[in-house]
């Protein structure tokens, strides 16, 4: 019986593709580039800094060189951190729905406590959520199992009775490492390297609200 159902952040239940963008744009005019469309980043966005980094400098970088990039993109980022981002239709309707139902629910994202801190309190869920685990909360970010079990130890539901809905094949591999039920969002940020199809994620959907055919 699912008890909670807890969420990755960035392309699940926040489009966040346009600020993420943004911030790359700006370090590639900082370095005398030219800027990246949005049809190509989008894609990347789940794929962290370093991914986002990769995408616009290359993928041959140094260890130096991508760390220094990386860096000031976060400090890019951090400085303007919900410009454009937005709910993606229908999840303010789930979550309502889900509190309805007595359901819990709850954040568990790569995003480092630096954003999330602030991204969470400022985006307009119809209800809190009763977890928020960052990338950095616990020393480890997904798939280790760490995220996942210090979310259900601090609702109080065991992992068995959750389900983890997010958009990478790192969320896929971290609810299933714990036994939840995980779904795939097929709205996310899909590059054309990924293969969800082949992540055996137990269901995938086309909209939030879909999600309460599940339950």
């Amino acid at each position: 019986m699912i008890k909670a159902v807890l969420f990755d952040l960035d392309g699940t239940l926040a489009d966040t593709a346009r600020d993420l963008g943004a911030a790359l744009n700006r370090l590639l005019a900082e370095e005398g580039l030219a800027p990246l469309s949005y049809e190509l980043i989008r894609p990347v966005a789940s794929h962290g800094a370093r991914g986002l980094v990769r995408l616009g400098f290359g993928a041959d970088l140094d260890a130096d060189r991508m760390e220094a990039l990386r860096v000031r993109f976060m400090d890019l980022y951090d400085a303007n951190l919900a410009g454009e981002t937005t709910l993606f239709d229908g999840v303010n309707e789930l979550i309502s729905e889900l509190d309805r139902r007595g359901l819990a629910w709850g954040i568990i994202t790569n995003k480092s406590m630096r954003f999330t801190d602030r991204l969470v309190p400022w985006l307009p869920f119809a209800i809190p959520p009763a977890v928020i685990v960052s990338g950095d909360t616990v020393g480890v970010a997904k798939p280790d199992p760490k995220p996942m079990l210090h979310a259900t130890s601090q609702i109080g539901i065991a992992p068995e009775h959750c389900m983890y809905v997010g958009d990478a094949e790192r969320d896929i591999q971290a609810g299933r490492n714990v036994g939840m039920k995980t779904v795939l969002v097929n709205w996310g940020y899909f590059s054309e390297q990924d293969q969800p199809e082949q992540w055996g994620a137990d269901i995938d959907i086309d909209h939030p609200l879909q999600l309460l055919d599940h339950l």
